[in-house]
């Protein structure tokens, strides 16, 4: 079982801007860039978890480094 609860993509697009990530695009996902990065944030609520998790690890977070950001 992953260890990220299902967040709302506005809570996921929040901490990840924390870390520079910006919106590049918006439709039924969200594309976000820091410029050597791109992340799909889907826009479903709550997302699931283990796609949570698995867009921290593409972000090169550790679980517990994403439960800070929130």
């Amino acid at each position: 079982m992953p260890k990220l609860p299902g967040i709302s993509h506005t809570q996921a697009l929040r901490a990840l801007s924390k870390l520079g990530f910006r919106v590049a695009r918006e439709g039924k996902h969200t594309i976000l860039s820091n410029g050597q990065v791109r992340l799909t944030i889907p826009r479903h609520n709550p997302i699931n978890p283990f796609t949570m998790a698995g867009i921290a690890r593409d972000a090169g977070l550790t679980p517990a480094q994403f439960k800070e950001l929130l």
